[in-house]
């Protein structure tokens, strides 16, 4: 007796069983097991002995007399120093950037006579170095004995000399007042062209001002672009104004010059200043963070990131991950 079979009961006889799929529910309670990165845990470890040494070395070796650091640390004329430091950052910064915003504007003018006066004193200034400035300045009575006051090319109404008008800190606020002039004039330039042109079209249709166009839509824009630049000159000038220390204006540098130039305790006295130098650039930092935060709100970069400690903490290999939150 024959027994038909048809095509379909063939080829199932020919054709494995499918395997048992594993479940959703057993996908998802399975278990996530990071990558395992030994290459990264090797340098952790090898920077974290390089760290170690250092440290031993800071600590256990004498000649650093972190005691006399200690006793000058808060002493009245290095005290005074830091406050003409600070003072002195200030002011030219303060000074500097309405330099700066006024040049901005003439490099974006469509006047070429101020696009070309805005150019060549940018490139003057950022060709010249900041030393050799004070120095031109604070030698400028060998150039002009007196500056007068009255019409061009005419008579002059108020002479006043030189000789004692330029002291060593006004040649120092001025020399350096002119340098970040020239730098914050290209951050400010930069950060506003960054803002895409149509976003000004969109607002002269809607008949907004330009005031108000500049200040509720270019500017808040711009920010972003401008703040990171402007914390790391603001961090670079307060570093630079130990040049000052050249003219004898006595800031926190010089008064430690005072000081070991009369005891020659050097390294101590140096490592005073170097302390107060890492005190204030780390508290600007700090602030630079929290002042790019408030501008990037509502970006990708704005207030849904990683917070400050968090970043701290998922750059150090030893507590967390080697990449920052959020990016990988």
């Amino acid at each position: 007796m024959t027994t038909s079979r048809t095509f379909d009961d063939v080829a199932g006889a020919a054709l494995p069983a499918p395997p048992e799929r594993e479940s959703d529910a057993n996908l998802l309670a399975a278990k996530v097991v990071p990558r395992r990165r030994p290459g990264q845990w090797a340098a952790a470890a090898v920077v974290l002995v390089l760290v170690a040494m250092v440290v031993n070395t800071l600590i256990t070796n004498p000649r650093f007399q972190w005691d006399v650091v200690a006793a000058y640390f808060t002493e009245a004329s290095i005290l005074r120093g830091l406050l003409l430091t600070v003072w002195l950052t200030a002011a030219v910064m303060a000074c500097g950037y309405l330099l700066g915003i006024v040049l901005a504007v003439m490099r974006l003018s469509s006047n070429p006579v101020l696009r070309m006066i805005s150019f060549g004193y940018v490139w003057l200034i950022r060709s010249v170095p900041p030393l050799v400035q004070l120095l031109f300045w604070y030698e400028l009575a060998s150039l002009y004995p007196q500056l007068s006051l009255g019409i061009p090319f005419g008579p002059s109404f108020v002479t006043v000399p030189t000789a004692h008008l330029f002291t060593g800190l006004l040649a120092a606020f001025v020399g350096l007042m002119l340098d970040v002039g020239a730098f914050s004039a290209e951050i400010i330039r930069g950060g506003l062209l960054a803002v895409e042109k149509g976003q000004t079209e969109a607002a002269q249709s809607l008949g907004l001002s330009g005031r108000r166009i500049f200040r509720r839509i270019v500017l808040p824009q711009a920010m972003p672009a401008i703040i990171p630049a402007s914390g790391n000159l603001l961090i670079g000038m307060l570093k630079a104004t130990a040049i000052v220390s050249v003219i004898a204006v006595q800031d926190l540098l010089y008064s430690a010059q005072l000081i070991y130039n009369q005891n020659f305790l050097i390294i101590p006295l140096l490592l005073v200043a170097t302390i107060w130098y890492i005190v204030l650039t780390t508290l600007l930092s700090i602030g630079q963070y929290f002042v790019e935060r408030h501008y990037a709100r509502g970006s990708a970069r704005g207030g849904g990131g990683p917070g400050f400690w968090q970043i701290i903490r998922g750059n150090l290999p030893l507590f967390g991950r080697t990449t920052p939150a959020g990016l990988s």
